[in-house]
């Protein structure tokens, strides 16, 4: 079945790994190929085209082209990219926080009404092609760490929030391991998404359907 789909991402992030023939490479060029991946698909893109400046425009102007878009869609996908964060500007101040907010919350518009979209968050490789600042593989365990404090408040805050989810772990050299589909946002690196857009597409929707078994954080703080 077709599904909207929302990216939200840090557009001049260039801690990324390159793109042969996207110098310089920024997650934008990321964006641009789940478009192509989207179009050869039943899915229907409702992000921002690379070519609609809405740089230039207020704030207020932007917040309602985006709701708009966000409003329309069922899926959000956020890309999780190293320099995401801009260190010296409030959350709230930023449009990736906000995105996911809307994205979290039933909305009304114009007579209509939104559920609240299936979430996905997309690891992009750092400029080294690593994922080990944000997630890093322990050998010893078999098992992945996710540096949640990392990230947008409002993100790591729906990431390990399944409801008795002490009840599915098992602690390896002191550390929780989770089973299952411990996050409301699930996390894929970019490497395993790539070539596999739809199965992780429907994780995320599959993980929706059990929405009432997660904690969620939907508000900006």
């Amino acid at each position: 079945m077709a599904n909207k789909i929302f990216v939200s991402y840090k557009h001049s992030d260039g801690k990324v790994l390159s793109i042969p023939l996207c110098d310089p490479t920024t997650a934008r060029d990321y964006v641009d190929k789940i478009e192509k991946m989207i179009a050869a698909g039943d899915h229907i893109y409702k992000g921002e085209n690379d070519n609609e400046d809405i740089g230039s425009l207020a704030d207020a102007t932007i917040g309602s082209k985006l709701g708009d878009k966000i409003f329309d869609s069922s899926v959000t996908i956020v890309l999780i990219s190293k320099g995401m964060k801009e260190t010296y500007k409030e959350e709230k101040d930023q449009w990736i926080p906000w995105e996911i907010s809307y994205s979290l919350k039933e909305q009304s518009r114009a007579g209509g009404n939104s559920k609240t979209n299936a979430v996905i968050a997309v690891v992009l490789p750092d400029e080294n092609g690593s994922y080990d600042y944000f997630m890093k593989y322990n050998p010893e365990c078999n098992s992945t760490t996710y540096m949640t404090n990392s990230l947008f408040q409002i993100l790591g805050n729906n990431m390990f929030n399944l409801k008795n989810r002490e009840a599915n772990c098992r602690v390896c050299n002191g550390v929780k391991i989770y089973n299952g589909y411990h996050s409301y946002i699930h996390s894929v690196k970019w490497e395993n998404f790539a070539g596999n857009l739809n199965t992780y597409i429907n994780v995320a929707l599959e993980i929706r359907k059990n929405i009432d078994k997660y904690e969620i954080v939907k508000n900006i703080k």
